[in-house]
């Protein structure tokens, strides 16, 4: 594990966000609004059988990003076995928590971490007994 499994664009106007990626790069979208507890909605970026990897456009939790800043990015995040022995290797390796270790009920843990450089990252354990 440790592979990058899943990346999340924080939009603003969800509806505004599906149309552009949708009409731009033909992505089609799943409501996983429940799982999540706010507005998010999965990204199919392509066929199974090509190389990539599927996201999701969640709902802004905080202001906008400045215009002019140096990098706006995409929140990546990366699929771990134990959940909790990756969050103890993130602290103790200088990382922090940016939103706690939450269920995604019925599919998986899910956590943000901010690391020593100050970009935040999560992590994801499927299990299907999260709740």
């Amino acid at each position: 594990m440790g592979r990058l499994v899943h990346f999340e664009i924080h939009v603003s106007d969800m509806d505004r966000a599906k149309k552009f990626y949708g009409e731009v790069f033909g992505w089609s979208f799943q409501d996983w609004s429940e799982y999540a507890g706010m507005p998010y909605f999965g990204a199919v970026t392509g066929n199974e059988d090509e190389p990539g990897i599927n996201g999701a456009l969640m709902q802004r939790q905080s202001a906008p990003p400045e215009t002019n800043q140096g990098l706006n990015a995409f929140a990546c995040t990366m699929g771990v076995e134990d959940y909790d022995s990756t969050e103890t290797k993130i602290l103790n390796n200088g990382g922090k928590v940016a939103m706690a270790k939450y269920a995604l009920p019925g599919m998986a843990w899910q956590g943000y971490y901010i690391d020593p450089e100050g970009n935040i990252f999560g992590i994801h354990q499927p299990d299907a007994n999260a709740k």
